[in-house]
């Protein structure tokens, strides 16, 4: 599976390492930046993760600032996101499996990286529930 990821500066460190865990577990993760701790700002990269996903050019996305909340309302500007911001493992799984979320937003400041590792394995391993959801999920699309 390919995953595209992206942060600002205060993400940074955990997009590193959140990317390292997933090129280790065997995923292909397209980078979309930010490189450094130095002051950026988010809205470039919600939207650059968010338009590789419903481009197609990778099948989620995962994005990363100090909150996590601008760079999800970022990458929800992008027809096509559903970005969930998750602070547990529990919003993690409900966001696959009643929202279809294709994007996962995470705060950097929030959450430590433990948490963000298990939030973003239960993210992952979920399957969207379809059905009746299925029916409010294209009523976000029209």
């Amino acid at each position: 599976m390919k995953i595209a990821i992206g942060c600002d500066h205060a993400g940074y460190p955990l997009k590193v390492a959140v990317k390292d865990k997933l090129l280790k577990e065997g995923f292909e993760v397209v980078d979309f930046g930010t490189d450094s701790v130095e002051s950026v700002d988010y809205p470039g990269y919600g939207k650059a993760v968010g338009k590789a996903v419903a481009d197609g050019e990778a099948e989620k996305g995962i994005v990363i600032c100090g909150s996590g909340i601008g760079i999800s309302i970022a990458a929800n500007k992008v027809k096509g996101v559903r970005c969930a911001l998750c602070t547990s493992v529990e919003m993690a799984e409900m966001s696959r499996r009643h929202n279809d979320a294709n994007v996962l937003a995470m705060g950097a400041r929030m959450i430590e990286q433990d948490l963000a590792f298990k939030i973003v394995d239960k993210w992952l391993e979920t399957d969207f529930e379809g059905g009746k959801h299925l029916r409010r999920i294209n009523m976000l699309d029209e």
